[in-house]
């Protein structure tokens, strides 16, 4: 019984620390209870079987973690779960090439100094330099930098 206790928490904690290697890179909860897991299972081999079955359990312990990750690594076992493609598009693009300094809107809501503005018919996000604009004001388009627009207010 012994001996299956310790197989087990030995077999279970190189389990999860390659695991934790492999599929969730990092320090997290999974390696370390991994390697709890091995420790126990070597302290109970200690305790259980005495020092050279001990040791024996900590050396095969380390040999086997070592020649599994040393074959996951190396066969790139991984790539089956990676991600092969990128997103090339990107958010926003080219929303702001109908804009143009000059344009008039209308406020859709108060700019306090950010909120919405209805221009050429389509609603966008715009700023003024420091201004209040009440709701249902004109504003005029001053500058456009950084995909940011901004406006002012005008009668």
């Amino acid at each position: 019984m012994e001996w299956l206790v310790v197989l087990a928490l030995v077999s279970l904690g190189l389990l999860l620390i390659v695991i934790e290697v492999i599929f969730i890179p990092g320090t997290t909860l999974v390696g370390l209870v991994g390697f709890i897991f091995v420790a126990v299972g070597v302290a109970l081999s200690f305790r259980y079987f005495g020092p050279d079955t001990g040791w024996a359990t900590l050396g095969g312990s380390a040999v086997t973690a070592g020649g599994v990750l040393y074959f996951a690594l190396k066969t790139n076992v991984w790539r089956r779960f990676s991600l092969k493609s990128s997103v090339q598009g990107r958010v926003n693009e080219g929303i702001l090439d109908a804009l143009n300094v000059g344009m008039t809107g209308t406020s859709t809501s108060v700019l306090r100094p950010m909120g919405n503005a209805e221009i050429n018919g389509r609603l966008y996000e715009v700023r003024t330099l420091g201004e209040y604009v009440e709701s249902g004001q004109s504003v005029r388009i001053i500058r456009i930098s950084d995909h940011k627009i901004f406006v002012e207010s005008f009668n």
